[in-house]
């Protein structure tokens, strides 16, 4: 039942996400707070994947048009397809990582599939990186975008991940990617050395 119900939410905000994008609006970035963007380099293949979803749509139209019944169901499993993988790219566009200087926190974010808050008094260091996709160690949290990340931040202190399913475990690094890895390094430098005690 928790699996279900976490499945549900998760499409739930998928869908609020694409009606985010339709109108032009970002989740979660409050005044003062500063976005930035990582889902510049996915958008040419979210759309390909959408076009061949859409071809093989009017391929089944066209095979089961003699069974009206099933190809009804097809029809709207197609589409639902189409809108699953339109709203993830959109999810991707208006969840972006968000640094609240204000607040002490970036919060770091993948789509609708990771949200990790971090205060930026427990991150030790944060560097580019540009490194392809590989199985994470323990005690680290990797957000690839087209299998590469290009920011790695290591914290002094764990933060708790909570992934889709609800599954929570400490994560000590976390490597993500950022559309402008330099900008977001030189923002979290700036907002730590601000913070009193800051370095």
């Amino acid at each position: 039942m928790r699996v279900a119900y976490a499945l549900l939410r998760h499409e739930a905000r998928l869908l609020v996400s694409l009606g985010l994008w339709l109108a032009r609006r970002t989740h979660g970035v409050v005044p003062g707070a500063r976005a930035f963007g990582y889902a510049r380099g996915q958008g040419a293949m979210a759309f390909g994947l959408a076009f061949v979803c859409v071809i093989e749509s009017v391929g089944m139209s066209v095979l089961l048009r003699d069974l009206p019944a099933v190809h009804h169901v097809v029809l709207v499993l197609d589409v639902y397809t189409v809108v699953i993988v339109v709203g993830l790219h959109a999810a991707s566009v208006v969840r972006p990582h968000v640094l609240d200087a204000d607040a002490g926190v970036l919060r770091i974010r993948r789509a609708v599939h990771a949200d990790l808050r971090i205060p930026l008094d427990r991150i030790a260091s944060v560097r580019r990186e540009l490194r392809t996709t590989h199985p994470p160690a323990d005690g680290e949290l990797d957000l690839a975008v087209g299998a590469q990340t290009s920011l790695t931040i290591e914290l002094a202190e764990p933060v708790a991940h909570t992934a889709l399913l609800g599954r929570r475990r400490a994560v000590r690094v976390v490597r993500c990617h950022a559309d402008d890895a330099d900008a977001l390094v030189r923002a979290i430098t700036g907002a730590r050395a601000a913070r009193p005690g800051g370095v």
